[in-house]
């Protein structure tokens, strides 16, 4: 037991460090967050995915040595696709942005989502990205190797990291919606979005050189 409580915090660390930049996962849930729409649902779904991929890389994944060269082509395929779809969809909410007049405000209108379309959403940013299977899978699979008998206890203590990040995003983004819900918000986060996105699927082609 000595041991237990550092090698659960060394995986807690190390997930959060891990997930915390703003990649595509977590600026989708913040989008949800601002919008009022399935934020608690968006943050469950991308927490379970997480676990779910720490759970391979710790169980499996990396003692196997991680993916192989065509299934990695392939997820970086359908990564590219995906990004790039989602990047024009957020660059067109840029230059068109649906607004309401509210007390002389301008305020967005949020396309609504179906809790279908909520889950399927947020599935396809965790598991579309091949950054998330490199990051989550296999790079806690083989730290988890470090710690011999106590891998499992790591890997545990990255799912909990996981699982506290999100929580932490989605009180954030349902705090912050309460504030910004305003049309130059709006495009900036829009822009932002589309940008990384871009970039993102960008820089996932050039890996496939």
């Amino acid at each position: 037991m000595t041991l237990a409580f550092p090698t659960f915090t060394a995986g807690m660390v190390l997930s959060i460090s891990l997930i915390m930049a703003i990649g595509p996962q977590n600026a989708h849930v913040l989008r949800m967050g601002l919008q009022r729409q399935h934020l608690w649902l968006t943050v469950a779904v991308c927490a379970v995915a997480d676990i779910a991929l720490i759970s391979l890389g710790v169980l499996g994944l990396a003692q196997l040595g991680g993916l192989s060269d065509k299934l990695m082509g392939a997820m970086v395929g359908a990564g590219v696709l995906f990004l790039s779809v989602y990047g024009w969809q957020a660059f067109q909410r840029f230059l068109h942005p649906r607004t309401i007049a509210i007390e002389g405000d301008s305020t967005v209108v949020a396309e609504p989502v179906s809790r279908r379309q909520a889950v399927l959403s947020a599935l396809a940013f965790s598991w579309l990205n091949p950054h998330a299977w490199l990051d989550t899978a296999v790079l806690i699979g083989t730290a988890s190797l470090a710690y011999g008998q106590g891998s499992r206890v790591f890997g545990m203590g990255a799912a909990a990291g996981s699982v506290v990040w999100f929580l932490a995003l989605g009180v954030a983004a349902f705090w912050l919606g309460r504030r910004l819900n305003s049309l130059h918000v709006w495009r900036a986060l829009d822009g932002m979005v589309a940008l990384m996105m871009w970039g993102t699927a960008l820089w996932l082609l050039s890996s496939l050189a």
